[in-house]
């Protein structure tokens, strides 16, 4: 009995650091805060304007508005990769814009 409450613990361990592996890196903002809607924060970081996107799943913790000094803590994921066709050198060709 022992052994099988060790031996679950241990896979619940193992679980949850690939989660924390999935997640990817994480990186961080801060800043005043110019823009809160139901979809997006932009915060002001230097001249830069940040905007991050939000859902219903980020957390809040505070009261989040306008001119509020946040940190907000977010990962970069791809929606979308587009292969370029190799030229003769095997160099990738790019398109002018």
């Amino acid at each position: 009995m022992r052994t099988r409450v060790l031996m679950a613990g241990l896979l619940a361990l193992v679980l949850a650091s690939s989660l924390a592996v999935a997640a990817g890196k994480t990186y961080q903002v801060t800043g005043p805060v110019l823009e809160v809607t139901n979809d997006k924060i932009v915060v002001q970081k230097g001249k830069d304007k940040w905007e991050i996107a939000r859902d219903a799943s980020t957390k809040i913790d505070g009261d989040l508005k306008v001119g509020a000094r946040v940190t907000i803590e977010y990962t970069m994921t791809a929606a979308s990769v587009e292969v370029k066709k190799a030229d003769q050198k095997g160099a990738a060709t790019h398109k002018k814009s």
